[in-house]
């Protein structure tokens, strides 16, 4: 993985499944007279991005080159026209022109699709403790970041060239500037951020935006010990009205009906992926039942429904781990500052197999409704399954690769439709329903 192209260290281009079939990594250049390239996929954490190459004409050009008695050479600025007469050249030399990747244009187009989403200036926060003890900040210790554009472009040109469609993007991490002010949080070793947790929520109604701020809030100025294991469930406490949570859909069973809290995944989603990404062993994960938008690419969700299913991880670091919520527009954000290890931590998926479609809408009648009322109780999603890998790297032990399977199971389109008591469903015998 020195050129940084993803090939998972496999000897053959391979990823194993455990279930026992194998899935190739690096699709192979398709022959013909105009060559048709793999859609390249760029990646970096859960983030995916997909760009076709053949749709950019552009990222096509020609260069120049010359060779001595057919030896490729660099040539000498003496050689080139200035453009009013063609300059003598020495026997035994000879310019060509051939087909090239037009670097340019393929920066320009990284920019465009994928630089605005990777790049972001470091932040800058102060912690201290105020006369009560509990942890403040002032300000957000958000990690930087920034994309290498020039070795981007050359790893899109290395893969075009060798056939392989995924590319680990070259990001730069840059650390916040940190103050800790209270002398035993240093003692801690709380000192600069170790992870950072992030998801999107972009289109969720505002009963749903209020659960996830009062959720990330409950978490803020958290404290997880060296060698202690977090769970999501008793930091969240109680999640009623009485604790300021507002009736939002949740799955329940083979519905998603209002309840209290709906929307706390997103939360127990943006802190599993910081300690995922991160490499901290994971005590409890489950994903959702079904696909859900919000979290994708699918396979990186953990849902919770307090007491029963629960997000748990072991904090295996040298140092204490203080937690920091933050809320972006859209975006939600665990940062867990911390002392950094020396491990390595690679996520790489999702290998998707076994879609199915929806199942037939179904429509249930009930008394629960008013007569004549139809109400949207689950929307038509298709069934899958996905698998992440996660290679971690120890400076003094041996490489461990972690398999994350996912099920996620197709749901129909649902509605309610309410009627009377004893009033007959069409198409079948009278019947008492809802009683």
């Amino acid at each position: 993985m020195n050129c940084q192209l993803l090939l998972m260290k496999s000897r053959n281009n391979l990823v194993i499944f455990g279930v026992g079939f194998f899935l190739l990594l690096c699709a192979p250049l398709k022959s013909s007279a105009q060559p048709i390239y793999s859609v390249l996929t760029y990646r970096y954490d859960h983030y995916l991005f997909q760009i076709n190459p053949n749709q950019y004409s552009n990222w096509h050009g020609n260069e120049e080159y010359w060779t001595y008695n057919d030896r490729e050479i660099a040539a000498k600025s003496e050689w080139r026209s200035d453009g009013d007469k063609e300059l003598p050249i020495p026997d035994g030399v000879t310019k060509y022109i051939r087909s090239a990747w037009n670097k340019i244009a393929i920066a320009e187009t990284i920019k465009n699709k994928i630089e605005s989403k990777i790049n972001r200036e470091p932040g800058s926060v102060t912690i201290s403790r105020n006369e009560t003890g509990t942890v403040v900040f002032e300000g957000v210790g958000m990690l930087g970041r920034k994309l290498d554009i020039g070795q981007t472009v050359n790893l899109t040109v290395y893969a075009l060239a060798n056939g392989v469609s995924d590319i680990i993007l070259p990001v730069d991490e840059i650390q916040p500037q940190i103050t800790v002010l209270d002398a035993n949080l240093q003692d801690r070793g709380i000192k600069e951020v170790v992870t950072v947790g992030e998801s999107n929520f972009a289109g969720s109604p505002n009963n749903r935006r209020h659960n996830i701020a009062r959720g990330l809030s409950q978490f803020n100025g958290h404290i997880v010990p060296q060698g202690g294991t977090f769970s999501f469930n008793e930091v969240l406490g109680e999640v009623n009205a009485a604790t300021g949570y507002k009736p939002e859909l949740v799955i329940l069973g083979e519905k998603t009906l209002p309840e209290y809290g709906g929307g706390l995944c997103q939360v127990s989603t943006t802190a599993y992926r910081g300690i995922w990404e991160h490499g901290f062993p994971i005590a409890e994960r489950r994903n959702h039942s079904f696909a859900v938008l919000y979290y994708s690419p699918q396979g990186t969700d953990a849902t919770v429904y307090p007491p029963s299913t629960d997000v748990k991880f072991v904090n295996d670091g040298p140092s204490d781990l203080l937690l920091q919520t933050h809320v972006d527009g859209d975006e939600a954000y665990y940062i867990y500052y911390g002392t950094k290890d020396k491990r390595k931590s690679e996520i790489i998926g999702p290998y998707v197999w076994g879609r199915v479609a929806a199942p037939p809408d179904r429509t249930e009648y009930t008394v629960d409704l008013p007569v004549g009322q139809r109400k949207k109780v689950g929307s038509a999603v298709p069934g899958l399954r996905a698998a992440w890998f996660r290679v971690i790297e120890y400076p003094d032990k041996d490489e461990l690769v972690e398999e994350y399977y996912s099920i996620y199971e197709a749901r129909p389109l649902y509605y309610q439709i309410g009627i009377a008591p004893g009033q007959s469903v069409p198409g079948e015998a009278p019947s008492w329903i809802g009683l």
